[in-house]
């Protein structure tokens, strides 16, 4: 083995002296391994530019080497703040290939909670676009530990420019590597339990969280994947990752448009996707469906959420059999269910499969375990566990949190569900969730996929709300489908035909959106502050 100038140990090298990579171990080797095979591919394509796999290398390694002039050191953090663009990659990229750490914090949050963010992950350098200035001028007082602000696309008096830093640069990059241990990157959950808990993804562990995804979708080199989930979640940066395991070409939107995403598709001629289910509904819904050409697209990756069964039947017939889910969360990748999986008029089984959310992906264990953490047989009810070699490190300064999350290598995800036989696991509810009322648990997804088959709704989301009698009632906030109308009193009577009656709603709100969380999940905290204290409401 020979020695390269960051003194650390490299693959031999062939003839011409360019240089092998074996198997990957981190980020940064998929990186050199990726401009050494497929120098000229291309890597990222945003608007009108286009990036290779050798350039976004180069642009990775001048933005480390630029930022460790500016003081920074490996597994210090870097915070970004930004919509989706092509400098979100690249700043990814130079924490990556150099070992520093990306922070990165959600646009969508009020200042109160980005302060708290950036301040529990201390980066020593804040780069956001240039939309955010006023947001992060109203924040700098607040910010204990930041020493330089970057600003991407725009003046900023305070801050320097994004790309002239970049130019500034060594194309050679820094003098020293990640190692598979250090962290990569630190993504902070969406808080449904309280504060927000930042999560340590390492180098490593992302390699095999790539590796697993990659071999769930069956990437290749001449795959074509659109992205527009937001990259500040790990639900985008991995599917990115898994495509770039393969070194396939991502094709980068700023956010989720429905007109916008069918004429990527087909201009680019996209083969995968990855939206959350409600993002698939307003696909199908959008005019431009009709004629659209979507004949690249082989496979569409649904997650945050289960997919109505309606939609689901609906997309097949317009999109044909593109259609697999993933089960994970920010700690941990988990299940899938494949393509071929899904089947909505197939057997009783076929229809009971679609009702899970598949078995353990590659490299994954999955059990299901009672309060006392001891394994339950299939069938039965308790928490999902999760492990992998893509599991987190822990969470970043909160030991109290990571001891009680991650035990023996081992997830404990607060969902609760069940496996099958055949190891397939069906979720029930979340923990914080469940609902009981008059000493019964009611399971809020049950309640849904009943109040979902109701021929006027389109999406709901059922809460536990106070109740002086039961101790919890259950309610259901309801979206009806464009120009039709129902009463609470129809939907109850509907549920009591399909579930026991004390499972049913007592309780109904109509809305015209239910609000979600930006990885497309609905947000159950808010609503049972917004609707709480709620009675029947009809339309």
């Amino acid at each position: 083995m020979a020695n390269d100038k960051r003194g650390q140990a490299c693959p031999v090298t062939a003839e011409g002296g360019r240089r092998v990579i074996g198997v990957p171990q981190t980020l940064a080797d998929m990186l050199d391994n990726n401009a050494w095979k497929y120098p000229d591919e291309t890597a990222f394509v945003w608007g009108d530019r286009q990036l290779s796999h050798a350039a976004f290398r180069d642009r990775a390694n001048r933005l480390a080497s630029a930022l460790h002039r500016l003081g920074l050191k490996r597994q210090d953090r870097v915070g970004i703040l930004s919509q989706n663009s092509l400098e979100f990659h690249e700043v990814y990229g130079s924490c990556e290939i150099s070992g520093f750490i990306c922070a990165t914090v959600n646009w969508r949050l009020a200042v109160p909670e980005m302060v708290y963010i950036v301040n529990d992950g201390a980066p020593k350098v804040l780069i956001f676009e240039a939309a955010y200035r006023d947001t992060v001028a109203a924040m700098k007082p607040m910010l204990t530990s930041i020493e330089h602000f970057i600003c991407i696309g725009g003046a900023c008096d305070f801050a320097l420019d994004y790309h002239d830093l970049l130019a500034s640069g060594d194309p050679a990059g820094v003098l020293f590597r990640p190692r598979p241990d250090d962290v990569a990157f630190l993504i902070y959950t969406s808080g449904t339990t309280g504060r927000p808990k930042g999560v340590m993804l390492t180098q490593g562990g992302q390699v095999a969280a790539a590796e697993i995804l990659g071999s769930d979708m069956r990437n290749c080199a001449a795959d074509r994947l659109l992205i527009m989930m937001p990259l500040f979640h790990i639900g985008a940066k991995i599917i990115q990752l898994a495509q770039h395991w393969r070194a396939g070409m991502v094709v980068v939107q700023k956010g989720f448009d429905p007109e916008a995403v069918l004429a990527a598709i087909a201009s680019h001629r996209i083969t995968v996707t990855h939206m959350a289910p409600t993002m698939v509904q307003s696909l199908l819904a959008a005019p431009a469906i009709e004629g659209a050409d979507t004949s690249s697209l082989r496979m569409i990756v649904y997650a945050a959420a289960p997919m109505p069964v309606p939609v689901l039947k609906h997309g097949l017939r317009v999109l044909g059999p593109v259609f697999q889910q993933q089960f994970g969360q920010t700690e941990g990748v988990g299940t899938t269910l494949l393509a071929h999986q899904h089947r909505p008029d197939g057997t009783d089984r076929d229809r009971e499969i679609l009702t899970s959310v598949g078995q353990a992906s590659p490299r994954v264990g999955v059990r299901i375990v009672d309060d006392q953490g001891m394994d339950l047989p299939a069938g039965e009810v308790g928490e999902i566990l999760l492990t992998s070699p893509g599991v987190m490190k822990g969470y970043w300064n909160n030991t109290a949190a990571t001891l009680e999350t991650l035990r023996d290598g081992w997830v404990h995800t607060g969902d609760v569900g069940r496996l099958d036989r055949e190891g397939y696991l069906y979720l029930v509810d979340r923990k914080k969730d469940m609902i009981i009322s008059g000493g019964e648990n009611i399971y809020s997804r049950e309640v849904e996929e009943a109040v979902i088959t109701h021929a006027a709704v389109s999406e709901v989301a059922v809460i536990g709300v106070a109740d002086a009698k039961w101790g919890e009632a259950v309610m259901a906030v309801v979206v009806t489908k464009p120009g039709v109308t129902t009463t609470a009193g129809a939907i109850i009577e509907h549920c009591r035909s399909l579930i026991a009656s004390y499972k049913k709603p007592s309780q109904v709100v109509f809305v015209d959106e239910i609000v979600k969380l930006p990885s497309g999940k609905i947000d159950k905290v808010r609503l049972r502050r917004l609707y709480g204290t709620a009675t029947t409401k009809e339309t």
